[in-house]
């Protein structure tokens, strides 16, 4: 008879394991395999994953750090692939799909703002998390202009990393899945939001957002007339729920209100002083 038990952590099914293999210390019933023995097992027997492992990009040039962090991930069910210096990087992130890319500023080769940029003229879904041990204002929010979505300085915790690339790769889930038929547009005045294609146009001209102005725009269109702090719009649209210490909300929402606003008589984005932001309508004539 055969003996159906978990596999490794990460894994989503219950298969039959030789008595013969090593065994969890911690739940006898859950026993050792790696994940590549586990793939090859559901290969071989055609056993379908519920869910595709996610494709982890990791830019980095200390073989240790890339080492910790590629083992750690890969304990998750994720799949690391590992590149020591920009220019790699960068063409792996061209070639091949991933979910997330997680990358160094400070590379050989091609530096990561460089890359970070480079990859968004071509590429405006993927997650891109820098980590970095560049930690000042000014570098972060370089980092945010950059089009990064979030910034993570060394030293840091491996479960604060962890618990950012989940919430990154959870983000990006909610935003490419289609949403319902009565809430695939999103219309404020002459500005119109279609969820769906993810195409953004005021007055029938397309404008063009990078991810992060996309999520900031989303955010003012679900919340018309409401004034939304920054610290509310760090949580929304970052995914943080402490101040980075930056004028990064300050800087994508004028980035935003430049691309939304350019010549147009009737402005939506405003600023209400000591508060945050508020889409509303205003006349630029108006007092």
């Amino acid at each position: 008879m055969r003996d159906f038990r978990k596999v490794s952590r990460g894994a989503h099914h219950w298969c039959p394991i030789s008595n013969s293999q090593p065994k969890c210390k911690k739940n006898p019933n859950r026993l050792l395999i790696s994940p590549k023995a586990r793939l090859y097992y559901f290969e071989r027997h055609k056993i379908v994953m519920r869910t595709e492992p996610k494709k982890i990009l990791l830019v980095e040039d200390e073989t240790g750090v890339a080492s910790f962090i590629k083992k750690g991930l890969t304990e998750e069910g994720m799949i690391v692939s590992v590149a020591l210096d920009g220019t790699t990087g960068l063409d792996m992130a061209l070639r091949h799909s991933f979910d997330l890319i997680i990358l160094d500023i400070m590379l050989p080769g091609l530096n990561g703002l460089d890359v970070c940029r480079n990859i968004r003229k071509q590429n405006q879904s993927v997650a891109i998390l820098f980590l970095t041990a560049l930690g000042t204002s000014e570098n972060i929010v370089a980092g945010f202009n950059s089009a990064a979505d979030d910034y993570l300085v060394k030293p840091f915790k491996y479960v604060e990393l962890l618990a950012r690339v989940k919430s990154l790769l959870r983000r990006m889930e909610t935003s490419a899945a289609p949403s319902k038929a009565e809430e695939q547009h999103y219309h404020f005045s002459d500005l119109i939001l279609n969820d769906v294609s993810k195409v953004v146009t005021r007055n029938d001209r397309v404008i063009s957002l990078t991810a992060t102005e996309y999520r900031l725009l989303f955010m003012f269109l679900k919340n018309p007339g409401r004034v939304l702090s920054r610290m509310a719009i760090l949580e929304e649209v970052w995914g943080v729920d402490f101040d980075l210490g930056t004028n990064v909300v300050d800087v994508y929402v004028n980035y935003l209100r430049k691309k939304i606003d350019r010549n147009q008589k009737t402005k939506l984005i405003h600023t209400v002083i000591g508060m945050g932001y508020v889409l509303k309508e205003q006349h630029e004539d108006t007092n």
